[in-house]
């Protein structure tokens, strides 16, 4: 089998793999990295987004071998070693920004995406970045909002659906 070998939160990482193996089963079942979640295998719900070479990813859809090389963030390097949340994690947090939590990471991971992108989006902006991810639960105002105020933006404005 081949070998992979990767950059994953700024650690080394490899393991073999066979060549349909997708990124988001390498980082879950070889890495042990389960805060990617797998929802539909199908590019449609966004719960695997990661980011590899600082581009957001749907991870169910890239091979682990087409990552060779490559430097992966995922859900689990974006708090601080001390389990300190980043601003995009306590905003979700503070403005209640899930409900069951498996949408979370990737939209953490997208909204990340989104910021380094466009630190200072529109609301518009937000919802549209994130069509390509699915919640059943929130109804995304919240999520909206706690983009929104992790970019620093006042939220108060923010209009319900």
């Amino acid at each position: 089998m081949p070998q992979v070998s990767m950059t994953v939160n700024g650690k080394p990482a490899s393991g073999e793999v066979e060549g349909r193996t997708l990124l988001s089963t390498f980082l879950r079942e070889t890495l042990g990295m389960t805060g990617t979640h797998v929802g539909c295998d199908t590019s449609q719900c966004g719960a695997c987004v990661v980011h590899v070479n600082g581009d957001a990813v749907k991870s169910c859809t890239m091979f682990a071998l087409e990552a060779e090389g490559a430097d992966v963030a995922t859900i689990e390097g974006q708090a601080a070693a001390d389990g300190t949340l980043n601003a995009i994690q306590a905003a979700f947090q503070e403005h209640h920004g899930l409900q069951c939590g498996f949408c979370t990471p990737g939209m953490v991971m997208s909204a990340a995406a989104l910021l380094k992108e466009n630190p200072k989006p529109s609301e518009a902006e937000v919802r549209k970045y994130l069509s390509g991810n699915l919640c059943r639960c929130t109804g995304y105002h919240n999520i909206v909002k706690a983009i929104m105020a992790a970019s620093g933006q006042d939220v108060g404005a923010i209009a319900a659906e």
